[in-house]
């Protein structure tokens, strides 16, 4: 039996980090990607307002990028990692 448990080692039995919004539990994996996903837009709209949307290539993978690191700085912030 103890062989069979053993995938499970790496769970806690506080469970998952969540965030209470309006009275509501989320997950905060979800609130991170909310996050990141602004994040991204905001850049994109800064590379517009900027003028910058013309001088840098590829777009959308740069503003993609712009979103996942914010949504990975706001998900360290959010659980005390960083």
């Amino acid at each position: 039996m103890p062989v069979a448990s053993m995938p499970l080692g790496g769970c806690v039995t506080h469970g998952a980090p969540t965030l209470a919004l309006f009275g509501a539990y989320f997950p905060f994996w979800l609130v991170s990607a909310v996050a990141g996903a602004v994040g991204a837009v905001v850049a994109h709209r800064a590379f517009v307002a900027s003028g910058w949307v013309h001088g840098v290539p590829y777009q959308l993978s740069v503003c993609t990028a712009i979103g996942v690191v914010v949504g990975v700085f706001f998900w360290l912030l959010g659980t005390g990692q960083l």
